[in-house]
């Protein structure tokens, strides 16, 4: 999981990736891996903790904001090439290093949280460009 975290971190950091593709990268692997955990408690008859099934509560307040955003206006502008390499060191990592889904789940769900922490301050569709702000102890 660590090394996971810094490769993430790493690139993150090298490319000051934005806001918004962290979040998009983000959101693909959590989407996939939450279905393929989901499909398996359900043949087990059981259920996901709402730890892993589940966005992390926000610990902090966003203001309703009154500017519009084209949503596909946005995603015209992300930078895909650099959103491929940002999935393809999680995919490899995942991968190599044979992480069970549920720690990959959690650790991208922490990543989650930041993100959207980092979304809902954001007052302008430019701002979806920032680079994504990751804490000295994240």
């Amino acid at each position: 999981m660590l090394f996971l975290q810094e490769q993430m971190v790493n690139f993150v950091n090298q490319y000051n990736l934005p806001v918004i593709e962290v979040s998009l990268v983000l959101s693909k692997y959590l989407k996939h891996l939450t279905s393929q955990l989901d499909e398996v408690a359900s043949q087990t008859g059981e259920e996901l903790p709402v730890l892993v099934a589940s966005p992390w509560p926000l610990e902090v307040e966003s203001a309703e904001s009154a500017i519009e955003m084209d949503l596909e206006r946005v995603l015209t502008m992300v930078d895909e090439a650099r959103m491929d390499i940002f999935d393809t060191i999680i995919r490899v990592v995942l991968t190599e290093t044979e992480m069970n889904h549920t720690d990959a789940v959690l650790l991208l769900r922490e990543w989650e949280r930041l993100a959207r922490g980092q979304l809902a301050a954001v007052t302008s569709p430019g701002q979806l460009f920032s680079p994504f702000e990751v804490p000295e102890d994240f």
